[in-house]
C-alpha cells in the first residue's frame, strides 16, 4: 500500500522539471506549478517512444527532475548520525550512488503516468526569511481514491533557488522512511555498503508493472 503511495506521489516529484529559464525558483509555489504542467505535457507527447524504450525515462529525469532535487542535502540528511566520524571521500561516494538511485526510483515512478490531473492548494505568501517550506497539493486518480501530497522544499541562500528534497503522504515522510529502512545496514556495515547497493539498485532495468 504504502509502496504504491510511494510511487503516485514520486510522480508529482518527477514533474519538478522543464529548462531553467522558464521556472521561476525563486518562488516554490510557482515552480511546481510550472513544472508540473510542463513535465505531464513531455510525458504525455513522447509516451509512444517510452513504451517501446523505457529506458528513456532515465534521460527525462537527468533533464527534468535533477537540476531542480537537492540531492546533496537530502543524502546527508538521510545520512543523519552516521555522517560522525565518517570519511569525507566515502560520503561523496553515497551521495553520488543515492542520486543515481533517484534517477533510477523516478524513471521507474514514471512508467506510472497515466495522465492523471493535479490540483494544488492556494497559494500562500512564503515569508523571506523561510529556507524550509511545503507546497501541498492532491492527485486526482479516478476511480481510485485521491492521494493528498505536500512538497519539501529548501532555498539556497546564496542564490534564493528553492530545490526539492522530500515528499509527505499521509503524514509519512519518503526520506525519513528511507532512512529507517537503510539505518541498520548504515549502522552495522557503513556507508560504503549501503552505497554498492544504491548503485545495484540503480542498475535495475526500467520496466512498466501490473496497473491493476
Amino acid at each position: 500500500m504504502f509502496r504504491k503511495l510511494v510511487l503516485t506521489l514520486a510522480l508529482v516529484i518527477a514533474s519538478v522539471s522543464v529548462g531553467a529559464k522558464e521556472v521561476n525558483r525563486q518562488d516554490p509555489y510557482q515552480m511546481i506549478v510550472q513544472v508540473s504542467d510542463q513535465t505531464f505535457a513531455r510525458l504525455k507527447a513522447e509516451q509512444t517512444q517510452i513504451q517501446q524504450d523505457p529506458e528513456r525515462l532515465k534521460l527525462i529525469v537527468e533533464q527534468e527532475l535533477m537540476p531542480y532535487v537537492d540531492e546533496k542535502y537530502a543524502a546527508l540528511k538521510l545520512l543523519g548520525p552516521n555522517l560522525k566520524g565518517a570519511k569525507r571521500e566515502d560520503v561523496l561516494v553515497f551521495i553520488d550512488a543515492f542520486r543515481a538511485y533517484i534517477v533510477a526510483s523516478y524513471a521507474q515512478v514514471l512508467t506510472q503516468y497515466t495522465d492523471q490531473t493535479i490540483e494544488f492548494e492556494p497559494e500562500g505568501r512564503v515569508d523571506d526569511s523561510r529556507t524550509i517550506t511545503g507546497v501541498k497539493l492532491e492527485i486526482i486518480d479516478s476511480p481510485r481514491p485521491n492521494i493528498k501530497l505536500e512538497f519539501k522544499l529548501r532555498k539556497d541562500k546564496s542564490s534564493g533557488e528553492w530545490s526539492a528534497f522530500d515528499m509527505i503522504a499521509e503524514g509519512i515522510s519518503m526520506l525519513s522512511s528511507k532512512q529507517s529502512e537503510w539505518s541498520g545496514k548504515l549502522r552495522q556495515e557503513g556507508i560504503l555498503a549501503v552505497a554498492k547497493e544504491l548503485q545495484t539498485l540503480a542498475k535495475t532495468p526500467i520496466r512498466y508493472e501490473n496497473k491493476s
